[in-house]
């Protein structure tokens, strides 16, 4: 209970960004903005904020990657494998497929953030930093190779792939943070208050854009391919997190951090990038919403379970 009771207001914004958003309040072309000014701006600046001032050396650093990248190199292979088998039961198409796949190995990871900085403050922020600096660009990089290879839209180069990792602002404000923290400079107070600043309204702002994202229509008559992404994400990710830490020795806030990020659900942005390559862009909003809504009870159960994993201690 304790555990639902800290994480419940971190829904309740999502719910109230959808009742905004469904209402009309803010007109939805203005949303865009909204999401933009927390891609570009806020996010980056709590990733450089909280990178920038962790004590690092003290972070199981090296389990918590091992983990992490065994787990999505796995998801990966076990989404290639379940191409064929959905072919041939569903008639699924490509454009359908990298659907799947991108919402099957996203992960949002504003949403872990939220909630790591509720229930374990800075360090818990530490660890999700890490994470999303580790598989932001692997993530982004294969999902893109996909949707060139399956998708509708135009094949891109290996320049315009690389072009889009490289401008990712989460990977520059992680960049940067970490270049601050191993050099030993710190941060300039004025520097220091506005990264705070901009971190703090990155919470509320962001959450109530995860809200107007949802597409709740398209999200009441999920289809298999629907439940497959679902399942891919909120089951299968925390149980291979599971195992890959039990084979790392990973375990205590570090564990937990890396069960959240695996419980929370795909990233809005996928949304976009199957829209403009080729993908299924109905299919991954009805999977993102129907993930969103159920990760709602999902979240809790795995951090109460983590907590209670034992053998990990």
């Amino acid at each position: 209970m304790d555990v639902f009771n800290s994480i419940l207001p971190i829904f309740v914004l999502v719910v109230v960004g959808n009742i905004i958003r469904r209402t009309g309040i803010v007109p939805m072309e203005d949303w865009k903005g909204v999401e933009l000014i927390c891609f570009w701006l806020f996010f980056p600046a709590i990733l450089c904020f909280t990178l920038a001032t962790v004590e690092l050396k003290s972070l199981p650093i090296g389990s918590l990657s091992v983990t992490v990248l065994a787990v999505t190199g796995i998801m990966w292979t076990i989404l290639f494998a379940l191409k064929p088998v959905l072919q041939s039961r569903n008639a699924m198409t490509n454009a359908e497929f990298t659907s799947v796949f991108q919402a099957g190995s996203r992960f949002h990871g504003f949403i872990a953030l939220a909630i790591v900085l509720k229930l374990y403050g800075e360090t818990g922020a530490a660890y999700v930093a890490i994470i999303m600096a580790l598989l932001v660009p692997p993530i982004n990089i294969v999902n893109i190779v996909v949707l060139a290879a399956f998708g509708k839209g135009q094949t891109p180069t290996l320049g315009n792939v690389m072009r889009v990792v490289i401008k990712n602002p989460i990977i520059w404000g992680a960049t940067i943070g970490l270049t601050i923290n191993f050099s030993g400079v710190g941060l300039w107070e004025p520097v220091h208050t506005t990264l705070d600043l901009l971190g703090s309204a990155a919470l509320g702002a962001g959450l109530l854009a995860v809200g107007a994202g949802l597409r709740i229509k398209a999200a009441l008559k999920p289809s298999l391919l629907v439940w497959t992404g679902v399942v891919a994400r909120l089951v299968v990710t925390p149980l291979l997190v599971v195992l890959l830490a039990w084979a790392t020795g990973l375990q205590g806030e570090a564990f937990e951090a890396a069960m959240i990020c695996a419980a929370v659900p795909t990233a809005m942005n996928g949304y976009v990038l199957a829209r403009t390559m080729g993908g299924d862009a109905e299919l991954y909003a009805a999977t993102a919403t129907v993930q969103t809504v159920l990760s709602f009870a999902s979240i809790p159960l795995v951090i109460w379970l983590a907590r209670h994993m034992q053998w990990l201690g």
